[in-house]
């Protein structure tokens, strides 16, 4: 009978030590949507907060995510999970009115992986942004927001050479006959002097 008395306290120690890691999770106290709330623009970011710092050794996120569905089971936001403190959160997209489901997953202050997910309603005011969701769990900078798009660049003015006139020849001047006529007479002169010349030294000799 007294073993029995003294066995008692080591039970009840191994109870709690095996209870003690189980109250240790972190658990969430806020999120960005509330759970069964019903919002109509979409948030600045996909986010849950809980008690505690979480525990992210590798700095990268590994073991930590968040997926949004709606209820033709297609995902949004743009599937970068970030751990800041106490704190996972995603950039935010939603789609078509209708019911969403919320999903995440971390690692807790204790190290165990813990995950939970919720529901909300999508009710978007008239000036909201609706994005097409994804048929699969958006990838990390290969899905993310969707670009604001750009408008077409108006295309460059064609510039219009305009040829310029060519010129017209001048016309000729008319040529003067008496100086025509001058100038073959003079010629006429040297040559029939030229000739008078050769004919009376060849005389002489």
């Amino acid at each position: 009978m007294r073993s029995r008395f003294l066995l008692l306290p080591l039970v009840v120690l191994g109870a709690l030590a095996l209870a003690g890691p189980a109250q240790a999770h972190n658990f969430i106290v806020e999120s960005n949507p509330a759970a069964d709330s019903t919002i109509s623009e979409v948030p600045d970011r996909f986010s849950v907060t809980t008690n505690e710092a979480l525990l992210d050794l590798s700095g990268q996120g590994n073991g930590f995510a968040i997926q949004v569905t709606d209820a033709a089971g297609r995902f949004y936001g743009d599937g970068c999970p970030v751990v800041e403190g106490s704190s996972l959160y995603m950039g935010a997209t939603l789609g078509e009115p209708g019911p969403y489901n919320f999903a995440w997953q971390l690692v807790s202050a204790d190290g165990h992986t813990v995950s939970g997910e919720f529901a909300f309603t999508w009710a978007p005011s008239a000036d909201a942004v609706i994005s097409e969701g994804l048929d699969a769990p958006p990838v990390c900078g290969e899905a993310g927001v969707e670009p604001t798009p750009t408008a077409s660049p108006s295309p460059e003015p064609t510039v219009t050479q305009t040829a310029e006139p060519i010129a017209e020849p001048l016309p000729a001047e008319p040529v003067d006959l008496s100086t025509v006529l001058w100038i073959g007479g003079a010629v006429l002169a040297v040559l029939v002097a030229g000739g008078i010349t050769l004919l009376v030294v060849g005389r002489r000799r």
